[in-house]
C-alpha cells in the first residue's frame, strides 16, 4: 500500500506456447488414432489384412470353388441306357468326351483352376513371407486384370458351346434338343445340366473380379 492506494497484484504470465517437440507427439498420435479407425483383419502372424485383400481373396476363393465344382460335374457325366423309338430298342452311350463341346468346358474349367490356385498360392506367400499386399503393384494388377477378363469370356464362350451341344455319341446320333433324350439319360443330363450352370456362375465371378482389378487401379 503506497499513499493510502492498495496495489493490484500483477497477472499471471501466459502459459507457455506448445513446443514444435510437443506438436510433433501429437501429430503422430493423431496420426495412430486416425490409422486403428481404419478397417483392417490382422492375421496370426502379424500381417495386416485390408478390405480389399480380403475381396480379393474371397473372390478368388469363389471362382476356384465354381471351376472346380464345374469341371468335377462334367467329367463325371457318363451313363449306359437304353430307349424306345417306335418300338425299337436302342442302346444309349453318353459321355462327356464324346463331345467337343464339353471338352472344351473341361479344359477351360481346368485352366481357370489352376489360374485361381496360383493366385492364391501368391497372394498367401506374400502376405505370410513377404508382410506385402495382396496386388503389389499397378502392373501386377493390370495383369490379373487381363486374365481375369479372358477367363470371364472363356467361360461365357465354354457355357453357350455346351449348352447347344447336340451330338450325344460317336454312332451319329442327332437331335435337335438335348432333354429329349434326358428321360433315358437322366443322370448324364443332371451332371451336364449343373456343370453349365457353374461355369455361368464361375463366369460372373471372374468378371467381378475383374470390376475389382478395376476398383483397385482406379483407388491406387
Amino acid at each position: 500500500m503506497m499513499n493510502g492506494h492498495k496495489t493490484e497484484p500483477a497477472p499471471p504470465p501466459p502459459p507457455p506456447s506448445a513446443t514444435p517437440r510437443q506438436l510433433t507427439e501429437a501429430k503422430v498420435m493423431a496420426e495412430e488414432n486416425g490409422r486403428q479407425g481404419e478397417p483392417c483383419v490382422r492375421s496370426k502372424t502379424g500381417g495386416t489384412l485390408t478390405k480389399g485383400d480380403v475381396v480379393v481373396l474371397t473372390l478368388r476363393l469363389l471362382c476356384m470353388a465354381t471351376s472346380v465344382t464345374a469341371m468335377s460335374f462334367m467329367v463325371t457325366a457318363r451313363q449306359v441306357s437304353a430307349a424306345s423309338f417306335y418300338g425299337f430298342q436302342l442302346q444309349l452311350h453318353s459321355k462327356w468326351s464324346f463331345s467337343y463341346s464339353f471338352e472344351y468346358l473341361v479344359g477351360v474349367t481346368a485352366t481357370a483352376t489352376a489360374y485361381s490356385l496360383l493366385q492364391l498360392l501368391i497372394a498367401g506367400s506374400r502376405l505370410l513371407v513377404k508382410k506385402s499386399p495382396v496386388i503389389p503393384s499397378r502392373n501386377q494388377a493390370w495383369l490379373v486384370f487381363a486374365g481375369d477378363q479372358i477367363l470371364a469370356y472363356a467361360m461365357m464362350s465354354a457355357g453357350s458351346a455346351a449348352s447347344g451341344v447336340a451330338n450325344l455319341n460317336r454312332t451319329g446320333i442327332r437331335h435337335t434338343a438335348l432333354p429329349n433324350f434326358c428321360k433315358s439319360l437322366d443322370s448324364f443330363c443332371d451332371h451336364v445340366t449343373v456343370s453349365i450352370a457353374f461355369t455361368f456362375f464361375s463366369c460372373v465371378m471372374y468378371a467381378a473380379a475383374a470390376v475389382q482389378d478395376v476398383i483397385w487401379l482406379s483407388t491406387h
